[in-house]
């Protein structure tokens, strides 16, 4: 991939021609920038810039190669659920570059989520997730990676055998061991590929990172798209799972799950069965985001992040 992603976000001839488009875009529809352009974060997968104007602050993200879909997505996003997902300011699709408003507080920063919260996120997500389904061959084809359950197999297949032949001190190495113990929980992944093809919820987009920091506080709109797969719908609950789990103990997941499921019409039971088969799933899918993301990483990144490649694909050892 060349020169890694955090370097050249990094460099002053890629910050200008950012400010460069940013400046180009916002005069375009009317806005004036009144202020210096900052870059208050750089990760292996992404950047933003802050940028004042006359209309409010504005932020500018630009992704990784395997997350420059997301422009392209959040626009097709807002087209379909407008009540869901705001539309970006400008894009640039061919660089992975957008501008978008600043919303203020996320649900994350106000408070403690309370069990009314989650509800109310998981509700509108399972809401947009509805909306999305007959939509497939569209948002596929901004990029956003098919995951879906037929793929899943083969997908682990991959990574396994990618993952052993990496050398002994790659991060993300499978050692021979480990390649015996995944290789023995392949049966679990088919037979969770096979329920999550019987089950009621359809293939859909979901968000791959459905935390509190990705939901705003005010309107309840999503933002954070490029964790994102076309995959089955109950994948989505693997990370709010988590985090209810991470909680004081005042979260209850069957109460806040029911709420997913009054959407679409799935009773408790089968729905928790649903969950069950695609964390599994879910957990080949994710192993994908990561390994992507790395891809234009440094050796110092991969020392720090690539980690996560092996924590997401062992997962599958879980019983």
């Amino acid at each position: 991939m060349g020169r890694p992603f955090s370097e050249r976000v990094a460099h002053d001839d890629w910050r200008h021609a950012a400010r460069r488009w940013t400046h180009d875009a916002l005069a375009a529809r009317g806005i004036e920038v009144t202020g210096p352009v900052e870059q208050p974060r750089i990760r292996p997968w992404s950047t933003q810039l802050t940028v004042p104007t006359d209309a409010g602050r504005i932020w500018f993200k630009a992704n990784c190669a395997s997350m420059a879909f997301e422009p392209a997505l959040q626009v097709e996003l807002a087209r379909l659920a407008p009540d869901a997902v705001d539309a970006p300011v400008a894009v640039d699709v061919d660089r992975g570059w957008m501008l978008t408003l600043d919303r203020g507080a996320t649900l994350g920063d106000t408070s403690d989520p309370t069990a009314d919260d989650w509800r109310r996120v998981l509700g509108h997500a399972a809401h947009l997730q509805r909306t999305a389904a007959g939509h497939g061959e569209t948002l596929i084809a901004t990029g956003l990676p098919d995951c879906r359950p037929a793929t899943v197999v083969g997908r682990f297949d991959r990574f396994v055998e990618v993952l052993a032949s990496l050398p002994d001190q790659h991060p993300a190495h499978v050692p021979d061991e480990l390649r015996t113990q995944l290789q023995g929980a392949r049966p679990r992944v088919v037979d969770a590929v096979a329920a999550l093809q019987e089950s009621s919820l359809p293939t859909t987009w979901q968000h791959g990172d459905l935390h509190p920091w990705n939901v705003f506080a005010a309107n309840g709109h999503f933002f954070d798209f490029g964790d994102g797969q076309w995959a089955h719908a109950a994948e989505l609950l693997c990370v709010p799972e988590a985090w209810i789990a991470q909680s004081d103990g005042t979260l209850s997941w069957p109460d806040v799950l029911a709420a997913y499921g009054d959407v679409w019409g799935v009773e408790p039971g089968d729905l928790a069965a649903h969950v069950r088969a695609a964390s599994c799933t879910q957990a080949v899918n994710r192993t994908l985001v990561w390994w992507g993301c790395l891809q234009e990483a440094t050796a110092a990144e991969w020392t720090q992040w690539g980690d996560s490649v092996l924590h997401h694909l062992t997962r599958v050892l879980e019983p």
